[in-house]
């Protein structure tokens, strides 16, 4: 698993969800329980993380509707 992006904020993860979804691509959103442990004051990202092999795909999708990617 490769790490596409981090975030604190909870709407990008979701519209990063829904556009790698509509492209076919699996996506596991990782440190879920530690951002909930946080009180939820948003200090603790949450990192979407998706296969090796779907990686540069999953980027172009990301990029391609402004949404910022770990290189």
């Amino acid at each position: 698993m490769k790490q596409l992006m981090r975030t604190t904020d909870p709407t990008q993860i979701a519209f990063a969800q829904a556009l790698l979804a509509g492209e076919g691509i699996d996506c596991f959103e990782l440190d879920v329980n530690m951002s909930i442990l946080d009180g939820s004051i948003g200090i603790l990202p949450r990192r979407v993380m998706v296969a090796e092999r779907d990686f540069d795909k999953a980027a172009r999708a990301l990029r391609d509707n402004g949404i910022t990617v770990d290189e």
